[in-house]
């Protein structure tokens, strides 16, 4: 039993995306980041032999997302003071329903080929690795996947810093877990990464369509 988790925010005016901001509009950026969770979503629900799920901030956000989301998603919301033990708490969750697979991943990629997530599964579920990670062009990841509880692995990292994947493999050495790489791919936070994505236009039936037409029409703003 397989459990990918979204991590998303409410699309809300000066709460997401805030780093496009200027020369986009609170409005805008709002805007573009639910088109973002709409293609994910979208993506999500069609990879098979997954049970997919959305866990969301703020806490007030519930309704929104139970509208948003498609069928057959478990939602919940995000819990605890930074990041790590966001994540720590959400694993927990997926423990205690009975998975015996964990992925998270960003909201912030809307173009993420599905092959990623497979192939996460794929090394996990084949115990080649302990641990999957999926880095990003700034030094984060835009997936992170187990096969057993580490919640030390996520204990005093420096969120929102360069060295976010760094430190992570520097601490799986220490536990120890054996780690695999997916192939990096970049996120849509600051106004180069959305010029960067309007450069590639996702093929026809691939996930992404709907945040490029958005960027497309943004893109006079630009």
């Amino acid at each position: 039993m397989t459990l990918l988790i979204i991590f998303a925010r409410e699309p809300s005016p000066g709460q997401v995306k805030t780093r496009l901001c200027p020369p986009l509009s609170g409005e805008a950026a709002a805007r573009l980041y639910r088109c973002l969770l709409e293609d994910i979503l979208e993506e999500t629900a069609r990879v098979p032999g997954l049970t997919p799920a959305l866990s969301f901030t703020p806490d007030s956000a519930g309704t929104f997302f139970q509208e948003l989301t498609p069928a057959g998603f478990f939602i919940f919301p995000q819990e605890g003071a930074d990041l790590g033990s966001r994540l720590i708490r959400a694993f927990d969750r997926g423990w205690a329903a009975g998975f015996k697979t964990i992925l998270i991943r960003n909201s912030d990629s809307p173009d993420l080929p599905t092959k990623m997530v497979t192939d996460a599964v794929q090394v996990l579920e084949s115990k080649q690795a302990d641990l999957v990670l999926g880095p990003s062009p700034d030094g984060g990841y835009y997936l992170v996947g187990l096969k057993t509880p580490q919640p030390q692995l996520f204990e005093g990292i420096p969120w929102s810093t360069s060295s976010v994947l760094a430190d992570t493999l520097a601490r799986a050495r220490q536990l120890p877990l054996t780690a695999h790489l997916l192939p990096p791919w970049p996120d849509i936070d600051t106004i180069a990464d959305l010029q960067a994505f309007l450069e590639r236009p996702p093929l026809p039936g691939a996930p992404g369509w709907r945040t490029y037409l958005c960027a497309q029409q943004l893109a006079a703003f630009l």
